[in-house]
């Protein structure tokens, strides 16, 4: 009995049609031991996997549940609905989406301002409710869990403020930047553990909290300075102790949730306080501004017991129909993301309709998929495809192993899959086409990734002849 090298499985999304066909997570034919499905010879270029030398482990992928979000789905008809929810989080049939995201309060994908606990100085919170979040967002995290949990894959659910209710605040509004009164930092944490407990009681866990939504950001919408010292000290003398004080010591903090460009800083103060640094999981991040994905492993070289999460990221500036653009944006930060040990990666809203909103202050953004609630319609953006080459082929549980290319234009990564597959996503930015050969253990194919494309291979165990 001998063993066989199995053949590589891919699919192919690409800026450019082919023979007519557009191309988007479209399935190629397999690719043997040594030729291409073209019959070319090896090339010059060469991309490597060791799948023994592994890294982090995956948490998974996933998107952000928002009002705005939900109250888009709700306006569309039940089949679509479903077709919605079928296409993230169907781990057969669509993108298997795990690890999604939930604002506490309101933020600017929202259809107004609101808090859970509205009345000004209600310290005791007894005004407490999430009767808002029954309207639209409950009902439609409950369906996508339905799915979820039909395949035994639990959602895990990130809660994040983006703004304490106004009255907690020194600038006495939600919106425009302000900061945490002092005297209503315990109030404000016990509000995440209402929150949680309130979430748990609709059937929906809480897997993890971020302290704050880009608490460097004074925006027009809601927002919330903090400083670092601020942000270690409330986690430190408040949210954590109240987590641990009402059994919820297993829900995970995650601070910064902003931008990669100051998350070095951001962890040095936080970290450098052992009281605060035990109560918290690891460091939340973004991608807007510049790219900066050396601080990701500056992160991880520093506090390598600590783990980094992408948390949001969206195209911003409208809905940018159909652009290609947006497919290369996302591969580009998943890959870069992933290959300095990140642990899971989680998109801005999961849908939104033809403008780019609903957005209570006219901050329109791009989503994977938009609707045209009048026609009924569903459409899904280059993006869309762009997240589906990796949570569709790389699985929770996976872990990230060793793998690099001869050339730049040749950006990849790879993982091994629980099941013993080996997933690799390349992604092709340059305005040539690229023959490349791929070793994944020693077994070499033949492949060629067309120019503006991304690529996402998976062999199987070997088989026996």
């Amino acid at each position: 009995m001998t063993l066989v090298p199995a053949p590589l499985q891919w699919v192919l999304s690409a800026r450019d049609d082919r023979h007519g066909q557009v191309l988007r997570l479209s399935p190629q034919a397999p690719i043997y031991p040594g030729v291409d499905a073209c019959g070319h010879a090896q090339a010059p270029a060469r991309l490597w996997v060791d799948s023994r030398r592994r890294f982090q482990t995956l948490e998974g992928f996933g998107g952000a549940f928002t009002e705005a979000a939900a109250t888009t789905w709700l306006k569309l008809s039940p089949r679509q609905r479903d077709a919605l929810l079928s296409a993230y989080f169907d781990a057969n049939a669509g993108h298997g989406y795990t690890l999604c995201r939930v604002h506490m309060n309101s933020c600017d994908f929202a259809l107004g301002n609101y808090a859970h606990v509205e009345a000004d100085g209600d310290f005791s919170l007894e005004g407490f409710s999430i009767d808002r979040d029954r309207q639209a967002l409950l009902p439609m995290i409950q369906a996508a869990q339905r799915i979820t949990q039909a395949a035994n894959r639990p959602l895990k659910l990130l809660v994040s403020p983006w703004s304490p209710p106004g009255w907690m605040k020194d600038n006495g509004r939600m919106n425009e930047g302000g900061r945490l009164r002092p005297e209503c930092r315990e109030a404000w944490a016990q509000c995440f553990v209402r929150f949680i407990r309130a979430y748990e009681a609709e059937g929906v866990p809480v897997w993890g909290v971020s302290v704050q939504n880009e608490p460097e950001a004074r925006q027009r919408w809601d927002s919330c300075l903090y400083t670092a010292e601020e942000e270690r000290d409330f986690v430190r003398d408040h949210l954590g102790p109240a987590l641990h004080s009402a059994g919820l010591s297993h829900v995970r903090v995650v601070i910064w949730d902003h931008n990669r460009d100051a998350m070095v800083e951001r962890a040095s103060v936080i970290y450098g306080d052992a009281e605060a640094a035990k109560y918290i999981w690891g460091t939340g991040f973004h991608w807007y501004m510049e790219n900066h994905f050396e601080h990701v492993q500056l992160v991880h070289d520093a506090w390598p017991d600590k783990q980094l999460l992408f948390t949001e990221g969206c195209q911003e500036g409208g809905p940018h129909w159909g652009r290609w653009e947006l497919a290369e944006r996302y591969a580009q930060s998943i890959i870069q993301d992933l290959n300095h040990w990140t642990v899971g990666w989680i998109d801005w809203n999961l849908l939104l309709d033809e403008q780019g909103g609903p957005n209570h202050v006219g901050n329109f953004c791009s989503a994977p998929m938009l609707a045209v609630p009048a026609e009924d319609g569903l459409h899904a953006q280059s993006s869309f495809a762009a997240l589906g080459h990796f949570a569709r082929y790389v699985k929770p549980g996976a872990q990230r192993v060793l793998c690099a290319a001869t050339r730049e234009a040749l950006e990849c990564t790879a993982f091994a899959n629980p099941d013993g597959s080996i997933a690799i996503v390349v992604l092709n930015r340059s305005e040539h086409d690229l023959a490349f050969s791929l070793a994944v253990d020693g077994t070499t194919y033949a492949a060629d990734l067309p120019a503006h494309a991304i690529a996402s291979y998976v062999r199987a165990g070997s088989a026996s002849a």
